[in-house]
């Protein structure tokens, strides 16, 4: 995580609409893998997690389900979720399009991306997109285009972060349900 982290720090430019940062970084596509290993590689920071650690499990649509391992809030003003996105159907999950969000730009840049997570911070009554660096790729996974049947592979989305006192937000996906999570500092 602090290898993408330091790219994207190192890379951001001024604020955009909405909160938004644009950074300069190209790390906003992670290699993917799936399976379901007792340890695998974060694909935003390239070191081993617990996949049984969880923040949260969101539902979503056609058999899916996205379980929060992580709500790292970084010095750099940003915070990085990462999990696990898992197919518990007997079909190969081809719809992540419908994981992008309706946002113009950030579909245009980031192709098949799960570019359209927002978290909400309910007390300062604000919404943070997924992060964009300045060619309007995601700070997200990218280049998925499926998950097959009774597999997972690991995601993950960074955002502008909400103020310091702040340390519970409701975080969502498009087709899925919105969940409350705690950010570790």
């Amino acid at each position: 995580m602090t290898a993408v982290l330091a790219l994207a720090v190192a890379g951001c430019g001024g604020e955009g609409e909405g909160g938004e940062r644009k950074s300069d970084a190209n790390a906003s596509t992670a290699p993917q893998t799936s399976g379901s290993d007792d340890k695998q590689q974060d694909t935003a920071a390239g070191e081993e997690r617990d996949p049984n650690a969880r923040l949260a499990v969101l539902k979503g649509a056609d058999s899916m389900e996205y379980t929060v391992t992580s709500a790292v809030r970084d010095s750099g003003g940003f915070v990085t979720i990462t999990g696990d996105m898992k197919n518990t159907g007997s079909e190969a999950f081809y719809k992540v399009p419908s994981w992008r969000g309706n946002e113009k730009e950030i579909i245009a840049g980031s192709g098949e991306a799960v570019s359209g997570g927002t978290l909400v911070d309910s007390q300062g009554k604000k919404r943070y997109y997924v992060l964009r660096d300045t060619d309007g790729r995601c700070l997200c996974t990218s280049g998925l285009s499926k998950v097959d049947a009774g597999k997972s592979v690991p995601v993950f989305m960074q955002f502008p972060a909400p103020p310091v006192g702040t340390t519970e937000v409701d975080f969502t996906i498009p087709t899925f349900d919105t969940v409350k999570i705690k950010i570790s500092e």
